[in-house]
């Protein structure tokens, strides 16, 4: 039987009694997660000043480095050895020289001239071929007896720093925007603060990686905006690239791609001369695949297997377990590992993230969303970067 009451169809496309079907939700697709931020967590304080320092120390150098060319009468007798630093040593220090089995006993340190004077095949070792740039590493060392105490030695502290960042974005709504009715909003202010918000958070986590402060007046000026320095800037001592430093090309035929050789030959280094932690592994997408397929070549599947997954949360080596954080904001070509232990990113007191309504001017409400934060990234040489990877 034919319908014969009223249809949609039947009034034309325009019919002013149906209300249209709109959803309640709001889709948004933009990128605003901050991975990196929600992995190291809210800072345990707040900084004080616009300029946020700390303190570092250090212990007394074990290492020394020889820096001769020419040794006489032989490499494997001299007694007489020239150094890069000779405040490193001390008379009575046992000296292995570079991986060799050879143990020297330290008689005379020179500091001027940079000369230590040493017993060679000390407690009957075999004395090894000495080198320009052979390492000295100081096993310890060995008092007399009832031997007057040594001049004291002591290292200096260092004060580091980072500056504040200003983070704002503006909120303006016509007061009859803010009165009419809009689909999936209640109240269309509430709804541009927290969009604001995430563009924030979002910048954020990408000054803390990317971030530069000014070269001239870094705390800023009426004139100058004041910046953070993120952490690919602060961290200079190890920085690594493959086929350089110790690290070896990506394949091993100069492909310059990432590999487990390569990640463990930058941890390796980073241990070597630190008692940092290394426990994440920031990354963006490209070195994310990557890593992801290490483990390619030994996964296994059975007949009933329904997913396949190719995914590394985790790695873990013999310098550490390490948990890999992707966030978009890290370059391409780069890697960074990090001791999330030693990084902070924190708020200037009173100064986190907040809305500050402004006077409106005219029929509008007025605001701006507004935060304040500083990157504290304490001893730099216990992270590292390798740059220059294959995309």
């Amino acid at each position: 039987m034919a319908f014969t009451g009223k249809a949609t169809y039947s009034g034309g496309s325009d019919l002013p009694e149906l209300v249209e079907d709109v959803s309640d939700v709001i889709g948004i697709v933009s990128p605003h997660e901050t991975p990196f931020l929600d992995h190291i967590g809210d800072a345990k304080r707040a900084a004080l000043s616009t300029v946020h320092e700390w303190v570092e120390d250090t212990l007394l150098a074990n290492r020394g480095q020889i820096n001769q060319t020419v040794f006489s009468p032989d490499p494997q007798t001299v007694t007489g050895l020239i150094v890069d630093t000779a405040t490193v040593f001390q008379v009575g220090d046992l000296v292995r020289p570079g991986q060799s089995g050879e143990v020297m006993l330290i008689t005379g340190v020179d500091t001027d001239l940079k000369i230590l004077q040493v017993v060679r095949g000390y407690g009957g070792t075999t004395a090894a071929t000495l080198a320009d740039n052979m390492e000295l590493l100081i096993i310890g060392n060995a008092a007399l007896e009832g031997d007057d105490a040594p001049d004291a030695r002591f290292t200096s502290r260092v004060r580091k720093r980072n500056f504040t960042q200003i983070l704002t974005e503006a909120v303006e709504i016509s007061g009859s925007m803010q009165a009419a009715r809009a689909y999936g909003i209640d109240d269309e202010v509430d709804f541009q603060k927290q969009e604001r918000m995430r563009e924030l958070l979002r910048d954020l986590e990408n000054c803390v990686i990317n971030g530069v402060a000014p070269t001239g007046d870094e705390q800023g000026t009426s004139t100058i905006r004041r910046s953070m320095n993120g952490m690919l800037r602060l961290i200079s001592t190890n920085r690594f690239a493959p086929g350089a430093g110790g690290i070896p090309d990506g394949d091993g035929a100069g492909d310059d791609g990432l590999n487990e050789e390569v990640l463990n030959a930058a941890l390796k280094a980073i241990w070597d001369q630190s008692s940092g932690n290394i426990d994440t592994i920031l990354v963006g997408g490209a070195q994310k695949r990557r890593i992801n397929g290490f483990a390619s070549g030994s996964r296994a599947y059975l007949p009933e297997d329904e997913a396949y997954r190719d995914l590394i949360s985790v790695y873990e080596s013999d310098f550490g377990v390490c948990r890999v954080v992707m966030s978009r904001w890290v370059p391409s070509d780069t890697l960074m590992l990090l001791d999330s232990s030693r990084v902070q990113v924190m708020p200037l007191q009173g100064r986190s993230f907040h809305f500050k309504p402004l006077a409106p001017a005219g029929d509008s409400v007025r605001g701006q969303v507004i935060g304040e934060y500083t990157l504290e990234f304490k001893n730099e040489n216990a992270h590292g970067v390798i740059s220059g990877l294959a995309v």
